[in-house]
């Protein structure tokens, strides 16, 4: 066990190494899982104003190298899942609009769905609701060599169910009681918990539900729930400290991720997630892919015995 940590120390020494000097040389400016934060160029950026303040907003061209970046991370993060057989959980709650779906998508744009996978539950059904409360999380729970990433989670109830009134007061207080225990429990089991809360603006907030009542692709997001919880802003405010209160421990603490940027939270929090868990670069050899066998000895059906997908763009300029 001494010499695996051992090993894995080196490996992060050295690709950490690797990538200061691409730092220095302009070619990378983030942190990674093996490196200490470097301040990215001015040029990479713009300064504007954002709710009464100035800051500091990435260009988008330098947004999407260092997503491309993480992302190459994120999969050696998870051949090392993989081969490791380590139950990695990531818990993403937050206000309406504030991105976490966002950061779920560049999490998972480049990984293998086998191995991450995403649970967003819906209402619970007649009968789930009669079960104990954690029962149908667990069975999302990640086997040996999988990542599940929760688009909201078992805090509903801390959430909407406490300030919508989904749930009784002695519901809402054993949840309280009960929720700390049950996340030691999954990590004395040998689960990677991460929590992490999006945190936004009242005022960001609302321009986001203002683009997405604009933008026909963006309004399905916008549920009757979504406008309710709008107009009780205080009291999802007063929810979330309360949550913070009981669940914010030592084994399993929460971290907020300032969500007003969209492109900031998303590499801020991959940044983050790969820091969280130690691991290497398992990317194979170059591969040499083999000879194809001889086609002489096959005879191919006529093409015109085949349905094709009519050329609605593009297509055989002879078809004009």
């Amino acid at each position: 066990m001494g010499k695996k940590k051992q090993k894995n120390g080196s490996q992060k020494n050295s690709n950490g190494k690797k990538l200061q000097e691409q730092a220095a040389a302009g070619k990378q400016s983030v942190t990674t899982g093996e490196m200490t934060e470097k301040l990215p160029k001015d040029k990479n950026y713009t300064v504007t104003t954002l709710n009464g303040r100035q800051v500091k907003k990435i260009n988008n061209n330098f947004y999407e190298t260092e997503l491309g970046r993480l992302q190459i991370e994120l999969v050696k993060l998870q051949e090392w899942v993989k081969q490791e057989g380590l139950k990695v959980v990531v818990v993403f709650e937050g206000r309406d609009a504030a991105g976490k779906g966002g950061v779920i998508k560049r999490i998972t744009e480049s990984l293998n769905p086998r191995i991450c996978r995403v649970e967003a539950l819906g209402t619970p059904t007649e009968r789930e609701k009669t079960q104990w409360y954690f029962q149908r999380y667990v069975n999302r729970l990640p086997a040996a060599g999988e990542i599940v990433l929760f688009d909201r989670s078992w805090y509903n109830r801390a959430g909407v169910e406490r300030v919508m009134g989904f749930c009784t007061d002695e519901e809402y207080r054993e949840f309280l009681r009960s929720c700390p225990e049950f996340e030691r429990m999954l990590i004395r089991s040998g689960i990677t918990l991460i929590k992490y809360w999006f945190s936004v603006s009242d005022e960001e907030q609302e321009r986001r539900f203002q683009a997405r009542i604009k933008d026909p692709t963006k309004r399905w997001k916008l549920s009757p729930m979504d406008l309710e919880s709008r107009k009780r802003w205080v009291e999802y405010s007063r929810a979330k400290d309360d949550m913070f209160a009981h669940t914010d421990t030592k084994q399993a603490p929460w971290y907020v991720v300032d969500a007003d940027i969209k492109k900031h939270a998303r590499l801020n929090c991959i940044t983050h997630l790969l820091e969280q868990i130690p691991y290497e670069d398992l990317t194979p050899e170059p591969i040499e892919l083999p000879p194809r066998q001889d086609e002489q000895a096959y005879e191919r059906p006529p093409i015109t015995d085949q349905t094709f997908v009519p050329h609605y763009y593009g297509g055989p300029v002879e078809d004009e």
